[in-house]
């Protein structure tokens, strides 16, 4: 009967190991697991479609994350210092707001390599991917129309990037500063490439 987890609920709770959250819950308040760095697993259930400020920040045991394609907003710093992170899949089909330009939701994890965006994703939003600086690997579903604004700036360890031809648009600092990048495949579906991409 759980629809949502508030602001804080089980902040600092550093020894808690696993979660389950219901099937109802369509809410992740504020700072709602922020600090439980003894979180090791957790299932974000299709259903939720709000992901607080620095909701699961902090999580330093958290290994790998999915995101539901019933999410629509993920806040400042969701995953911010979640060191331990290394895999995220985004299947986050509606997703319109993640992060923003000074707060990026995978801040300071430093260890995640790998981002897959689901072949349902067609939108990505902007500061989507910002700063991960640990990045090697990003696998782009082919229904992604555009690569949107900053989505990929600053990641300096990503070192090739495939574009798949259901892109027509390449986002201003799209990929900003990733400084080991030494090869791009750009198809011929892409009309436009923003400003300094």
């Amino acid at each position: 009967s759980v629809t949502s987890i508030g602001d804080s609920a089980f902040r600092g709770c550093s020894g808690l190991k696993s979660v389950t959250i219901g099937n109802g819950v369509t809410s992740i308040g504020d700072y709602a697991f922020g600090g439980c760095s003894g979180l090791k697993s957790v299932t974000i259930p299709d259903g939720v479609t709000s992901i607080g400020d620095y909701a699961f920040g902090g999580c330093s045991g958290l290994k790998s994350v999915t995101i539901p394609n019933s999410v629509t907003s993920i806040g400042d710093s969701a995953f911010r210092d979640c060191s331990g992170l290394t895999s995220v899949v985004f299947n986050a089909e509606n997703c319109t707001t993640m992060g923003s330009s000074t707060a990026f939701v995978f801040s300071g994890c430093t260890n995640l390599t790998n981002i897959t965006i689901g072949n349902n994703v067609k939108n990505i939003p902007d500061y989507a991917f910002r700063g991960c600086s640990g990045l090697t690997s990003v696998t782009i579903g082919n229904s992604v129309t555009s690569i949107p604004d900053y989505a990929f700036r600053g990641c300096s360890g990503l070192t090739s990037v495939t574009i798949p031809v259901s892109v027509t648009s390449i986002g201003n600092y799209a990929f900003y500063g990733c400084s080991s990048l030494t090869s791009v495949n750009i198809p011929n579906s892409v009309t436009s490439i923003g400003y300094e991409a």
